[in-house]
């Protein structure tokens, strides 16, 4: 199944920003923040300061819950999210982005862009069936979250870490 642009960007955002609680923590500064904004491309507000950083950490929690949940579950969330910041989807494009939508505008603060873009993209994993993309990493020491894209499913580890520790223990085993 192939996504849209903007619902793979905010789901490969969105597993980031969760993955990111796990130890060590990697958002922890204002600059990891300002590095995943560029990265991750969004648009609109941007404040770069401790409050901001603060509740986008705030919103890896619920964001957690919303990517692992059941369907039903995660539908509620979805409309909790998208009621509670009174999302209005609408077409826009920018830069080089043809027409995607945004359901939020550009002065929204960015904790609530990153919310409300992911229950945007949580909506086509539902409407397609395809929450399986999303699972919990292979790794028994790793809670992480990965988002399998690939065209076979295959993809069981949230990092290279995570399936380099398991690869080398695999192999250590097998020698003994």
């Amino acid at each position: 199944m192939v996504f849209a642009h903007d619902t793979e960007a905010s789901l490969v955002a969105a597993v980031e920003l969760v993955n990111s609680a796990e130890e060590p923590d990697t958002l922890t500064e204002i600059d990891q923040l300002a590095e995943f904004f560029v990265k991750h491309a969004y648009t609109g507000v941007h404040s770069g300061d401790a409050a901001e950083l603060a509740a986008v950490r705030a919103i890896r929690a619920p964001l957690r819950r919303m990517l692992t949940s059941d369907r039903d579950t995660t539908v509620r969330l979805i409309n909790e999210t998208l009621a509670q910041h009174r999302a209005l989807p609408q077409l826009v494009r920018h830069g080089d982005v043809d027409y995607h939508i945004h359901a939020v505008p550009p002065q929204a603060a960015l904790p609530v862009r990153i919310a409300v873009e992911t229950a945007m993209a949580m909506i086509d994993l539902i409407r397609t069936d395809e929450l399986s993309r999303l699972s919990r990493c292979a790794d028994a020491d790793c809670d992480g979250i990965v988002l399998d894209l690939s065209r076979n499913r295959s993809r069981r580890y949230c990092s290279t870490a995570c399936g380099n520790r398991n690869a080398v223990a695999a192999y250590r085993a097998r020698k003994k």
